[in-house]
């Protein structure tokens, strides 16, 4: 879902970026206060980001001008929050433009309101709801993955659609295209993400159980505490 560089035209590429820009600096502030009173949480900070990297660095080919692939923003929604991962997936964004040619640094503000902002926001939306009907943390991970996977996925074809309406149905009809070509191969992805987010938060239950007690993950458990 990164769209390529200088694929969309000028005003679409600043408009795009300056939508994102309040986003990105909020989240750099949320950062440098979870480092300042929490330093002990800069290693999972590090590792959502890897995360969210590598993941975002599989590239399956898909329409002109874009790609197909999992995002992995919904891991660091729900353990730092949305406004945290918008810093994150920018910084991810870039530097796979700069050294992997995926996304461009004209479209940058665009694939970052996309799978750094709307994403993480959609996923961690998913999570909160799915808590509070009783659903479970597991199942709940499971949407914000899946979710936030989607949600990036829709915003990519709508901001392509905005930027190539067809020349018959215009908008709509353009992102009926965009979005019926996408869901080929994101609909899979979004459900192995999912998957694999609850594969991982079953290892972070065991291996991190203090710090997601802390970030308010988990409930503190009765049994381990101290007498």
């Amino acid at each position: 879902m990164h769209i390529a560089e200088g694929f969309l035209p000028a005003p679409h590429a600043l408009g795009w970026t300056l939508a994102a820009a309040p986003f990105v600096v909020h989240g750099a502030r949320c950062v440098v206060k979870e480092v300042r009173e929490h330093p002990e949480s800069t290693l999972l900070l590090g590792a959502a980001g890897a995360f969210t990297f590598v993941l975002s660095a599989i590239k399956l080919p898909s329409v002109t001008g874009s790609s197909s692939h999992p995002t992995g923003t919904g891991l660091g929604a729900v353990l730092f929050r949305p406004p945290v991962m918008a810093l994150l997936g920018t910084i991810v964004l870039l530097f796979q433009a700069l050294l992997l040619a995926h996304g461009g640094l004209t479209t940058l503000g665009a694939n970052a309101f996309s799978m750094a902002v709307v994403g993480p926001w959609v996923g961690y939306g998913a999570y909160r709801l799915v808590t509070r009907l009783g659903g479970g943390l597991l199942p709940a991970v499971f949407a914000a993955m899946a979710l936030s996977d989607l949600a990036t996925y829709v915003t990519t074809a709508l901001q392509l659609a905005l930027a190539f309406p067809d020349a018959e149905s215009g908008f709509p009809g353009a992102a009926a295209k965009f979005l019926g070509v996408f869901a080929v191969t994101q609909v899979p992805l979004a459900i192995g993400e999912g998957l694999l987010g609850v594969l991982l938060f079953r290892v972070l239950t065991v291996n991190a159980r203090p710090e997601l007690v802390r970030l308010g993950v988990l409930r503190p458990d009765p049994e381990r505490a101290e007498p």
